[in-house]
């Protein structure tokens, strides 16, 4: 019996080893990924023994909540295309059913007469796949008391940029948080609302983090990736143009003591958390 393989075996085995040997090509096709792939800012813990940095993760963000606030200390999400689709608004503002029990629930009508929107962190125009993922943004776990026009116009303009950049074949991380006490609305000055177990922010801040589509995301973050940071007034008298609060990461850091991209290499966040970004805003 011929020992040796044929010419055809020798030519098959010669392709499925170069097959094998080969690299796969990156990704092109939007995901939904997870939203603390570059890292949990403040460290936060699911564990009722944490009130103020209790982490809920949930489908469609993830969040740490400061239960005497009655607010999140940030939400961090994940947008690509893959997120949006034709769902409509869901409108179904709601108290969050995952907070520990015995937890004060705030509720819809906690912000009523304040003077206050009841501002998204995650918005609900970044969760349009389905109807599901829609009505997630309306837990009340993911507002903050925000001063009408800092809700409305500046905020609401950049996070349509946002989704600008996504539907660009782009992917983004986005951190979002508040830090202080005392904000202006629409009624005027408040530092709570809700008898007191709601508190007002005085800052609104955000971290935008853009890549390209792709896979292992903490790793693909360069000195040269677009990091947009942005810290404005809780004021209903502020600018409109959000591309004027462009700040630091650095600065969001010193302000808030959170790591916000403790996932990506030490030297790379040196670079893109020192940057103020220069970039288009619309």
């Amino acid at each position: 019996m011929n020992r040796f393989p044929s010419y055809c075996t020798r030519l098959l085995f010669a392709l499925a080893l170069a097959a094998c040997s080969r690299e796969d090509p990156a990704p092109t096709t939007p995901a939904q990924d997870g939203h603390l792939a570059l890292g949990n800012p403040s460290g936060a813990v699911t564990d009722a023994a944490s009130p103020t940095n209790y982490l809920l993760l949930k489908p469609q963000y993830a969040l740490s909540y400061h239960r005497d606030k009655g607010i999140p200390n940030w939400v961090s999400w994940h947008l690509s295309s893959a997120w949006l689709g034709a769902s409509a608004r869901q409108d179904d503002f709601r108290a969050d059913p995952d907070l520990p029990a015995g937890w004060y629930q705030v509720s819809a009508s906690s912000y009523s007469g304040s003077g206050f929107d009841r501002g998204h962190n995650c918005p609900s125009a970044d969760r349009t796949a389905s109807v599901a993922d829609n009505s997630a943004t309306f837990l009340m776990t993911n507002m903050i008391p925000q001063a009408p026009r800092n809700n409305q116009q500046t905020w609401g303009d950049l996070e349509e940029y946002c989704r600008t950049l996504a539907r660009a074949g782009n992917e983004l991380y986005i951190i979002q948080g508040q830090y202080g006490t005392g904000g202006v609305g629409s009624s005027g000055a408040r530092t709570t609302i809700d008898n007191g177990r709601v508190t007002v922010p005085k800052r609104v801040w955000k971290v935008v983090v853009v890549l390209p589509v792709g896979t292992a995301d903490a790793t693909r973050v360069t000195a040269s990736t677009r990091v947009i940071a942005v810290d404005t007034p809780n004021d209903n008298g502020l600018d409109p143009a959000w591309g004027g609060y462009r700040t630091s990461v650095d600065a969001i850091e010193a302000a808030t003591g959170y790591d916000l991209l403790s996932a990506v290499a030490p030297a790379v966040q040196q670079a893109v958390e020192a940057r103020v970004d220069n970039g288009p805003t619309q």
